[in-house]
């Protein structure tokens, strides 16, 4: 089963929205364990999760489905949003914002009591069958006035925040998730943890629980820490050469300065 350390009460209130058949946000940083959260609860649950990564040119059709030409004529072919709801699975949609408004309003009548979803091209009318979840994130780092959620459409979803780890909690996911030793996963938290913390430099994101993984592997592979942690971590966060000369600095005040 996916690896998923718990930070609070998330799984708790994962379950009792899935039992009242509520639709799910999950809101926070890039890397912080949002989808393996949602994969880790499906499993748990015993249901199929459709994942969809978000993307402005996303439509209504990616997530409904389409009619298509094969050998033997026209056919249509559901969508992951319409499979989710005849099998009562989770259809799990990542960063939603980035999807176009005309492609989210079909979400509407999913995400309150009615649980129906209108096929226009085919007629149909599905009621989610038993099981049927909505579950949908986003980074609200990214937001702005173009991009951000509308309060109507927030007010539909039960609610969950989630920020990074931890220390130890953090220590515990990188030990788990790299196969690295206790000693490593905290020298890793200890320079994320620096990094997370810095002001003076004007970084888009802060480092994330996944790039210490990344790092923690490309160690375990045979790299001087140095290499990887500079491939691994700190060329990610920024493309700006001074800044990562200046973030190098940070990983030989935690790991030493190779001779």
């Amino acid at each position: 089963m996916t690896f998923y350390q718990p930070v609070g009460n998330e799984i708790e209130l994962f379950q009792a929205a899935a039992d009242n058949g509520l639709p799910v946000l999950i809101k926070g940083p890039t890397g912080c364990g949002k989808t393996r959260f949602v994969r880790y609860m499906a499993e748990k649950l015993k249901r199929p999760v459709y994942t969809v990564a978000c993307h402005d040119d996303l439509t209504a059709a990616d997530l409904v489905g389409r009619h298509l030409i094969g050998p033997e004529g026209t056919y249509w072919q559901d969508g992951p949003l319409t499979r989710a709801v005849r099998e009562g699975g989770i259809c799990y949609l990542d960063e939603v914002v980035e999807a176009r408004k005309d492609t989210t309003v079909v979400l509407h009548p999913l995400a309150d009591d009615r649980r129906e979803l209108p096929i226009e091209r085919t007629g149909e009318l599905l009621t989610a069958a038993p099981g049927f979840m909505l579950v949908v994130s986003y980074n609200p780092g990214y937001q702005s006035l173009l991009k951000g959620m509308k309060p109507s459409t927030r007010q539909r979803f039960v609610s969950l925040r989630f920020d990074y780890p931890s220390e130890e909690a953090e220590q515990t996911i990188v030990a788990e998730e790299s196969g690295c030793d206790r000693d490593l996963a905290k020298q890793l938290v200890n320079l994320a943890t620096a990094l997370r913390n810095l002001k003076d430099h004007d970084l888009e994101e802060a480092a994330s629980t996944r790039l210490l993984i990344h790092t923690a592997l490309l160690i375990r592979a045979g790299l001087p820490a140095e290499i990887a942690c500079r491939a691994g971590m700190i060329e990610p966060l920024s493309d700006d050469e001074a800044t990562v000369i200046s973030l190098m600095e940070v990983v030989y005040a935690v790991f030493g300065r190779p001779e």
